[in-house]
């Protein structure tokens, strides 16, 4: 039964054991994020309910995506806290024929993540119950919860599974637990484990679940998704929890080794926009085989969307931004860390975890000035950040994951670089500059671009209206004709620079990179390659293109009367022969080319006459042909 008839107040934070009575309530709709709460620091939340029990059926209140700290009331006691908002809060209930649910949400004092920053606009942050609000009834004995750890060991592999029961009479009896394929042939596994409790008793019981030949989930391009559904029955009550099998760990300059083979990761980070299945479903479809939770812990259901799609997913902690860091509540962030870490594990997707996002921002602003790589190398050098604290807490991450303490710009020696060359310093073909002038060989978890899509768009969150207008405003007419608009100028240059880094970046054989970022996060404008409604950009489908796993690309964004060599990438685990042809105006070319996994071959060169408007790049196999495009 889902509560969705509340109404909501703005209120003042206290401490009182009483639930807040405000003057005044207002309609909401709720689980959502009411936009007339958008500035409150806290918000209370109250609905009214009948009992939906039958004889002796008992009942669970859980609250999904209760941000960020908060307390619960009902029927006037109070019910308990909760401070993070990417675990359920859950209480078993006592109910009268008549119940009054009152739930105060506070915004964060400390790590709030990318909602502490200018990233999202303020109503993506209001504090209130994000996900679900939902009430169980049960048997007197049930199921109340089933958490599960996968894991591979020297002989196959084994699910480690906790499950709590709450007993309503006196219990000594045997729990079954099976396992399940989903959507493949394989070996099952059915066992009982005892259980014992006096009435009223919670009992957690634990029983490791062995898998004979197991099989493994796959990143999409590398083998099956495969996932088991495992089963924990009592009588009447039952819970089914769905889990798979990996092992992913960072090879540093080569990217990420899942179930010992290498894979090369290309994809976008993702900001708190809409319904994030969705978002998993677009950066899919765009060819992204890694997706990063920037600065957020988005809900169950985007893990869930990610395991079946074939993504790999990047988790960051929610530390991000100049204003705290691990080192602002040192017992708060490794709560958190392990909170994550073991909300997750049992997703096969998470592979990856960043500890502190973006902790100094000392090379924005400085432009395309033709001194710009002389203020690049000085503000570097003069950057300061102690990320002691980051290492620290990144060693509560699971030891078996990629895990990247520190994500920010050169010169305070990230361990993912962001790097923004033709948006916030220099210009886009400055990619290979800055990277070699800092020796980034590894992951890069952040570079591209803004742009509007609207022409009144410059005021919106996580969007530097400055670095646009010094690349775009001047540029209108050559970027995009005579007839372009500021719209079209502004998502044409877009393109040009994330097609540009990408393919740099891809062409040095970079292991792991992620663009900033797939939608945006406010209406009018932002980093994404979709709008914040979802309507594609230009960037859309030439990201998708950028990013196929086996594509041919130039060295660089063409020009007029440009020369420009060609490359086969192949980040597949098989070698791959085919054939290369351009356009180019009236000029067309092309030769055969063989390239080994995960290899880059030469193809050639090509020149761009003065009069083409576009040069078309194909490389064809037995299979069929990819194509990839770039507009003059």
């Amino acid at each position: 039964m889902s509560l969705t008839d509340w109404t909501g107040a703005a209120v003042e934070p206290s401490a009182g054991a009483e639930p807040p009575s405000p003057d005044e309530w207002h309609p909401v709709e709720l689980p959502g994020r009411p936009e007339r709460f958008a500035d409150a620091d806290a918000v209370a939340y109250r609905t009214e309910f009948a009992d939906p029990r039958d004889a002796d059926e008992r009942t669970t209140l859980e609250l999904r995506g209760l941000f960020a700290h908060a307390r619960i009331w009902l029927n006037g006691e109070l019910l308990g806290e909760h401070d993070a908002y990417f675990v359920p809060a859950r209480y078993e209930v006592d109910l009268d024929a008549d119940n009054e649910l009152v739930v105060e949400c506070r915004a964060p004092e400390s790590y709030g993540g990318v909602y502490a920053t200018d990233r999202v606009p303020d109503e993506r942050a209001v504090p209130g119950i994000w996900w679900a609000a939902d009430l169980e009834t049960h048997p007197e004995t049930f199921v109340d919860a089933l958490s599960l750890t996968p894991r591979r060991t020297d002989d196959g592999a084994v699910i480690d599974a906790e499950l709590a029961v709450e007993a309503g009479e006196a219990l000594d009896e045997r729990i079954s637990l099976s396992v399940r394929p989903q959507g493949f042939r394989g070996g099952g596994v059915m066992e009982r484990a005892r259980i014992e409790a006096e009435a009223g008793e919670r009992a957690v019981v634990e029983k490791t679940l062995e898998l004979r030949d197991p099989a493994y989930w796959w990143p999409a391009g590398h083998g099956p998704q495969h996932q088991y559904a495992v089963r924990a029955k009592l009588g009447d009550s039952e819970r089914v929890v769905k889990t798979g099998l990996s092992e992913i760990r960072d090879a540093r300059d080569d990217g990420l080794v899942v179930n010992g083979q290498e894979v090369r990761g290309r994809g976008f980070s993702l900001l708190p926009t809409g319904d994030p299945t969705w978002d998993v479903e677009r950066a899919a479809n765009a060819n992204a085989n890694v997706v990063r939770a920037y600065g957020h812990v988005p809900p169950a259901e985007f893990y869930e969307a990610a395991a079946e799609a074939g993504l790999l997913v990047w988790q960051d902690l929610p530390i991000s931004g100049a204003g705290e860091s691990a080192e602002t509540d040192p017992d708060r962030a490794t709560a958190l860390a392990e909170t994550l870490s073991s909300s997750v594990e049992r997703h096969p997707c998470v592979g990856a975890f960043g500890v502190r996002a973006d902790p100094t921002d000392h090379l924005a602003g400085v432009g395309p000035s033709r001194f710009a790589r002389y203020k690049v190398r000085w503000r570097a050098w003069r950057a300061d950040y102690d990320a002691t604290a980051d290492r620290e807490l990144a060693e509560t991450l699971p030891d078996d994951a990629a895990v990247f303490p520190v994500s920010g710009a050169p010169g305070i020696d990230p361990d993912a670089a962001h790097v923004y060359p033709g948006w916030q310093y220099g210009d886009a073909d400055d990619a290979e500059w800055v990277l070699d002038k800092y020796d980034r060989t590894g992951a890069v978890g952040a570079f591209g671009a803004g742009s509007l899509t609207a022409a009144e768009g410059h005021d919106a969150a996580g969007f530097d209206a400055d670095a646009h207008d010094a690349y775009v405003a001047g540029n209108v007419e050559a970027l995009g004709g005579d007839e372009a608009t500021p719209v079209e100028a502004s998502q044409t240059y877009q393109t040009r620079v994330l097609k540009q880094v990408t393919e740099t970046l891809r062409r040095r054989g970079t292991g792991l990179l992620v663009a900033d970022a797939l939608r945006d996060a406010d209406d009018g404008a932002g980093m994404g390659v979709l709008a914040a409604d979802g309507e594609e950009k230009d960037g859309y489908e030439a990201m998708a293109a950028s990013l196929e796993p086996v594509q041919v690309v130039l060295d660089g964004y063409p020009t007029h009367g440009s020369t420009r060599e060609l490359t086969v990438l192949n980040d597949t685990p098989e070698a791959v022969s085919g054939t290369v042809s351009w356009t180019a105006g009236d000029r067309t070319g092309g030769s055969d080319v063989e390239v080994e996994a995960y290899g880059r071959s030469q193809a050639g060169t090509l020149e761009v006459p003065d009069d083409a408007r576009a040069v078309e790049l194909s490389f064809g196999r037995a299979d069929g042909a990819v194509q990839n495009s770039y507009p003059l």
